[in-house]
């Protein structure tokens, strides 16, 4: 089957963006499967930097064809937004290089700002949304009060899909904001985003069938990561939607004997936005440290981000549900000039030493990481290019071969920076034969 699936095994921001890109010269179709703008791929090349929220990371190379599958709930404001912004930069989107499903759900005005009260409301739980309104825009869509891409186009059946929509949300807002949504305010809006998104609407499902039945390489890129799976993550710290490998038969509209081969992406360490247990977070020197080199902080909304250890067992358990065939190691160069690695390899629970990844939120917080400890290396890791993956430091190719182990699969992509240039490929091809 020519599909590859590209999934965050980690909790998000492990470096999907940068390795789309890098497959895309060899894909002809680039599939967004879920999430929403919340979403952040942040692409480096020829000294620009890109980043991406809606849009397929496959959309700055000429002649492909980038899909916005119907599991992605889409901001139209933020998508067009977006097209203009790639225009600027010398990019241009037309409907022969981005097609946005037809039964794709909208992200409305109300949604942002529910998202936004749920999290400002006293006693309230915060999850540590980036109040984009994709929860909410979920909510409605197994509500079934949600507004459809399709809806738009009709005037009379979109006013009604607000009007119900509304009913209980405008309830909320009267008590929480002295303020309610108006009708025919947000009718009108999201018809006019319509009538400018109307030559991007297609049937996309129909066309990844399409595209396979002939024979093309399809690239199903995912958002967030495993870890943040509606299912299989840590819930309720937890992003919307299926995150894994789940979510690519029901958000691009395939059957799952499509999905060919799973590449998940991981850092050389592991970071983490916004609430929730993190067991290898290490709130220290080394924390900060990993935070200024490896530049974290959020490509959507700017937070810094959660640092810590590579953490193994987390890492099995996403291999596991998303059937990961290979990864991609990004930013091993931010590991450069330690003198000592940790990798967290199991967790002491209640005096017990487990392996397993706990579904409860109570354990998982609970769980005191086991640790091995690896020597560093102190070299700086030059341009991909020149280096090779034997030229290497010994150690930085134990590290490697370390995870591997613990982990359970092969490292097939080995990022040593931030540019298209700095990425070490340890296959002929990733493809699947």
């Amino acid at each position: 089957m020519p599909s590859l699936a590209v999934i965050g095994i980690q909790w998000g921001d492990e470096g999907k963006g940068k390795i789309i890109d890098a497959l895309t010269p060899s894909a002809d179709v680039i599939v967004r499967y879920q999430g929403g703008a919340n979403a952040g791929h942040t692409i480096v090349a020829d000294g620009r930097t890109t980043v991406l929220h809606l849009v397929p990371s496959g959309v700055l190379h000429a002649g492909k064809r980038c899909l916005i599958g119907n599991g992605v709930v889409v901001d139209p404001q933020a998508l067009l937004d977006e097209i203009d912004g790639l225009a600027a930069q010398g990019v241009t989107v037309t409907p022969a290089s981005l097609a946005v499903s037809e039964r794709a759900h909208v992200v409305m005005p109300y949604h942002k700002r529910l998202d936004q009260l749920r999290e400002s409301l006293p006693g309230g739980q915060k999850i540590g949304t980036t109040g984009r309104g994709i929860g909410p825009c979920y909510a409605d869509k197994i509500a079934r009060l949600g507004v459809r891409i399709c809806d738009l186009f009709d005037p009379e059946h979109l006013r009604r899909r607000v009007e119900s929509a509304l009913v209980e949300k405008n309830l909320l807002f009267r008590a929480h904001s002295a303020f309610d949504f108006d009708v025919d305010e947000v009718v009108r809006e999201a018809a006019a985003y319509g009538d400018r998104l109307r030559p991007y609407v297609a049937d996309t499902s129909r066309l990844v069938d399409d595209a396979l039945d002939g024979g093309e390489k399809v690239v199903f890129e995912g958002a967030q990561g495993a870890l943040l799976d509606i299912d299989f993550g840590t819930y309720p710290y937890v992003t919307s939607s299926n995150a894994g490998i789940g979510g690519i038969p029901v958000g691009a509209g395939i059957s799952p004997a499509r999905v060919g081969r799973v590449i998940g992406v991981a850092k050389g360490y592991a970071t983490r936005v916004g609430e929730g247990p993190f067991p290898s977070e290490q709130r220290n020197a080394l924390g900060d440290r990993l935070r200024e080199v490896g530049r974290e902080f959020g490509a959507t909304t700017g937070r810094p981000r959660r640092c810590g250890w590579f953490d193994a067992v987390a890492a099995r358990h996403a291999v596991r549900f998303c059937g990961v065939d290979a990864i991609a190691l990004t930013k091993l160069d931010v590991l450069s000039g330690l003198d000592e690695l940790k990798v967290a390899v199991a967790y002491r629970l209640g005096g017990s030493v487990i392996d397993r990844f706990p579904a409860s939120i109570r354990d998982l917080a609970a769980v005191e990481p086991v640790f091995e400890t690896l020597p560093g290396w102190r070299e700086a890791l030059g341009p991909a290019a020149a280096l090779g993956y034997d030229g290497l430091p010994a150690a930085a190719r134990d590290y490697i071969a370390f995870l591997e182990g613990a982990v359970g699969v092969p490292v097939e992509m080995v990022s040593v920076g931030a540019g298209r240039e700095a990425l070490l490929l340890r296959t002929a091809s990733p493809w699947p034969d």
